[in-house]
């Protein structure tokens, strides 16, 4: 596994242990078993590439083939499941959740959006550019809004400040630096750009 491998694995798996760890937290608010906990930080980690892999025709879509995703998530909702279970004040008020879902739900839409425009510029359609920013999107906000649905809570890529926009803004920079300096600078930057996008957005209290 050269370096560019290693660093986006690296950066799929802090995306993996975000989105489920918010998946995770809306579960424990909506007062889940561990079992809808896990289900819920499952779906939101591998649902919008799950997604992704059926548009690009990857079968059987890649959480499938290397499970360790999965796992991870699983892993990462149990770990919230039982903090919060015995740490329950931990999140008590809504501007605490709130804070903790902005962060996590942040770094995983930023993530996951470069890793969607960069898995469909590996199947070979860089040159796609509406296919990109779709995928990117998808696979972005995909498995929060599944997640969302499941939990029968106003989605947050309907609800919540410059969600879906940030990420279709973090796919479009993404491809334009893939095309001007390479994928591990466009991968790192527009993933941070999304990140930056959402934290502005909360603060300022845009709504686009």
């Amino acid at each position: 596994m050269g370096y560019q491998e290693t660093i986006t694995f690296i950066l799929e798996m802090i995306g993996t242990i975000a989105f489920a760890a918010s998946g995770a937290l809306v579960g424990s608010e909506q007062k889940m078993d561990i079992f809808g906990v896990s289900v819920l930080g499952v779906i939101t980690a591998v649902g919008g590439g799950m997604i992704r892999d059926v548009t690009l025709g990857i079968t059987p879509p890649g959480v499938f083939q290397k499970p360790v995703y999965a796992a991870v998530a699983v892993l990462t909702s149990v770990l919230v499941f039982f903090l919060l279970y015995f740490k329950r004040e931990m999140l008590k008020g809504n501007v605490t959740y709130d804070k903790v879902m902005l962060v996590m739900d942040s770094v995983g839409l930023g993530i996951f959006t470069v890793v969607g425009v960069n898995t469909g510029i590996r199947q070979g359609f860089a040159d796609n550019t509406f296919l990109l920013v779709f995928v990117g999107t998808i696979t972005g906000v995909g498995g929060g809004l599944l997640r969302d649905m499941m939990a029968e809570v106003p989605p947050y890529i309907f609800v919540k400040h410059i969600y879906a926009c940030a990420s279709v803004m973090g796919a479009m920079s993404c491809i334009f630096l893939y095309r001007q300096f390479g994928e591990l600078p466009a991968m790192i930057i527009s993933s941070m750009l999304v990140f930056m996008i959402r934290l502005l957005a909360a603060k300022y209290r845009w709504n686009l």
